[in-house]
């Protein structure tokens, strides 16, 4: 999801790591699913880096 969202903005893992405050590595880790992500780390990187809003949606 972040990579497709990146590359639809023409944005390399370096360029969305600076504007949200990470690495590129730890963006290429995201991206690979090598790491897991706190929810409020990828609520930053969607908001800081890609400039949109993150929705969950729970049911039983």
């Amino acid at each position: 999801m972040i990579q497709e969202l990146r590359k639809e903005q023409g944005l390399t893992q370096e360029q969305l790591a600076e504007k949200c405050g990470t690495t590129k590595t730890y963006i290429s880790r995201i991206e690979n699913n090598a790491s897991d992500i706190r929810l409020s780390t990828l609520m930053r990187i969607i908001r800081q880096g890609l400039g949109g809003n993150l929705r969950l949606n729970v049911t039983h």
